[in-house]
């Protein structure tokens, strides 16, 4: 019978293999975030300058939608940069710190299981619980490092040093929060896809109460406390500070690791306490072909993101006249809508129709990165070693992404549409907006091309897909407002369609990046016919 301590052997050797494999991934993350925090303070310093026009965006701030959106609206009385940072920006960089967390902690534990990297591991000198200790302590370093830089930003900002360090520790503690959550989910399941499932449904649970409860009353109610991501902001930085909430998520940590501790004594390497569920004597005859197995493959990810999507855009196409009223009063913030010559309302649902098309851009690399996953966990060389060919193979799983990234520009286009229908909107805007959405099909597909040409050269640069998608957003939501030269604005393949009405769309462009696409995806194809399958 082992002890305590021989549970945890080898648990500095496992750390430091966790660093040296996530050396370029792990800093790509947090610099992400901090820099985010970075930008926030710069921008919003510059296009909310004065204390009149943070009081504009206040009022902006108390409808129930941007309750929902942002948080619980400490300070509104007298929005300082402190507050509005803390009011709007904290929650949109928790959540990423959270999923971080979430990839984090799965990556280095359920997936080396089901991979049976940790069953050889464990046949050396290694503890038990060595793999989800060492899991747990990269992922404090990681979000130390998100405080750290976070809280760095405001100090930058001539905002005050406790409530900046304050809100820096709300972040990094919301991330270990959902950190411990994967542990626990990591225990639950046989498959990392599903453990990663089950944590991020913890994160959209999170969201979603923590909605509701802001948005039932001023400063929240006693719904926000029993999620997350509320607390942070629940310290009230820069209008009451308040250090008790930070003990919320310490004793939540705490929790959570002695809970996957035990479960983690109750299992098999391998297995999973949640027995798996037995599927049908006789498979369907959706699942005789590639194109039926990758959409069974991946209809739980898209009602997912077509389920959160709606629940997103009705709420931000319901601020559509708060925010056009709003850029009239306001010369540097409707220098975003009117970048194109539009008119404000024309340029906020353009602006909008960009935003969801670059959220469903991201789910088309996450996609096609299950390409890779399917790869390296063997299960692409089972299906290619029947009657399948290479060509069939990833065609199937190419044109299940983009017919669901169909699906959720129209979910998306709708879901605004539907929002803005709820104030003062005429009919025909539902139309209009779902138009403008679906045209930005074109650019989504350059990014699932991309991704695809770069998974055929090799599976694990796949990932630096994500670059374009990052470029895109940086200089597509905010190049407007940084003032930067076109020419960098211009290499986004998102720029070129931000207008409405829709008759000043071209045709030119969504022909060109329709080419670019299906240059990419060919391509992409034929390199992986030449390749030899990645299984490391």
């Amino acid at each position: 019978m082992t002890g305590p301590r021989d549970s945890l052997t080898g648990t500095g050797h496992l750390i430091r293999l966790a660093l040296r494999r996530d050396r370029v991934k792990l800093p790509i993350w947090v610099l992400a975030i901090g820099l985010g925090m970075q930008y926030a303070v710069s921008a919003l310093g510059t296009v909310y300058s004065t204390p009149q026009e943070r009081q504009v965006r206040a009022e902006l701030m108390e409808s129930p939608a941007a309750t929902m959106m942002s948080g619980p609206g400490y300070g509104l009385n007298d929005y300082t940069l402190g507050a509005m940072i803390s009011n709007e920006m904290v929650l949109w960089l928790a959540i990423p710190a959270a999923m971080m967390s979430i990839f984090l902690v799965i990556r280095h534990t359920r997936s080396e299981e089901e991979t049976g990297r940790a069953e050889l591991v464990r046949s050396a000198v290694v503890g038990r619980h060595a793999a989800p200790v060492a899991a747990l302590v990269l992922a404090v370093a990681a979000n130390a490092g998100i405080a750290l830089l976070t809280a760095l930003a405001l100090i930058g900002g001539d905002l005050a040093a406790a409530d900046a360090f304050a809100v820096g520790l709300g972040l990094g503690l919301t991330g270990l929060v959902f950190a411990g959550v994967a542990t626990v989910t990591a225990q639950l399941t046989e498959h990392a896809r599903s453990a990663s499932s089950m944590a991020m449904a913890v994160l959209g649970a999170a969201f979603l109460v923590r909605a509701i409860g802001d948005a039932a009353g001023p400063g929240g109610s006693l719904l926000s406390w029993f999620s997350p991501l509320a607390w942070v902001q629940q310290q009230r930085p820069f209008v009451d500070l308040r250090w008790w909430p930070l003990l919320l998520p310490l004793v939540l940590v705490a929790a959570m690791t002695a809970l996957a501790y035990a479960l983690s004594a109750r299992r098999d390497v391998g297995a999973g306490l949640l027995r798996a569920r037995l599927g049908r004597p006789t498979a369907p005859r959706s699942l005789s072909s590639p194109f039926g197995l990758a959409v069974r493959q991946q209809r739980t990810s898209v009602i997912g993101w077509a389920i959160g999507l709606l629940v997103f855009a009705v709420p931000t196409g319901s601020l559509s006249d708060s925010v056009t009223e709003a850029a009239l009063e306001n010369p540097d913030m409707a220098e975003v809508f009117t970048a194109n010559g539009q008119e404000p309302t024309d340029g906020f649902y353009a602006t909008m129709a960009m935003f969801f098309a670059l959220l469903i851009a991201a789910f088309a690399v996450t996609s096609v990165l299950r390409l890779r996953s399917e790869e390296r966990t063997g299960h692409a060389e089972a299906a290619l070693a029947t009657a399948v060919s290479r060509r069939q193979w990833v065609s199937a799983w190419l044109g299940v992404t983009v017919l669901s990234s169909v699906v959720l520009l129209v979910v998306s286009g709708l879901g605004v549409g539907l929002g803005a229908l709820s104030g003062d909107a005429p009919t025909g805007v539902v139309g209009e907006v779902l138009l403008a959405t679906l045209a930005f099909f074109p650019p989504v597909l350059v990014v699932v091309g991309l991704a695809a040409a770069l998974f055929g050269l090799r599976a694990g640069l796949a990932m630096w897909a994500w670059a374009l998608v990052g470029y895109a957003f940086l200089f597509g939501m905010f190049g407007a407002l940084l003032d930067l030269p076109a020419v960098f604005t211009e290499l986004s393949p998102f720029s070129h369609l931000t207008v409405m009405p829709l008759d000043r769309i071209g045709a030119l462009p969504l022909v060109t990046l329709s080419a670019v696409a299906a240059v990419l995806v060919l391509a992409g194809g034929l390199l992986f016919r030449r390749r030899d399958l990645d299984l490391r």
